[in-house]
């Protein structure tokens, strides 16, 4: 568990709080294979310059992760998606 300090309106300090950890948005739905064909979804994994985001941000783990980006891929080179925005 990881604990941080929260700062509040009254400038007091909230201690012991739980910060909890994003789910995978794959794994939570039961999602088994990701389709290329569905560029609304795959539009939210993607940042204002049409770039990949980083697990980090999205909270998707390592093995959709990498089915993702190859859907996005795969999309980019069948002019699903752009590959900038410009």
């Amino acid at each position: 568990r990881r604990y941080s300090i929260l700062k509040t309106k009254n400038n007091m300090f909230k201690e012991n709080t739980i910060n909890r950890e994003k789910q995978c948005h794959f794994c939570v739905n039961n999602v088994r294979d990701i389709d290329y064909k569905d560029i609304e979804s795959l539009k939210t994994f993607l940042d204002g310059h049409a770039r990949i985001l980083k697990h980090k941000k999205t909270a998707v783990c390592s093995l959709h992760q990498r089915k993702l980006s190859s859907a996005i891929k795969r999309a980019r080179f069948m002019a699903l998606l752009p590959f900038i925005n410009g």
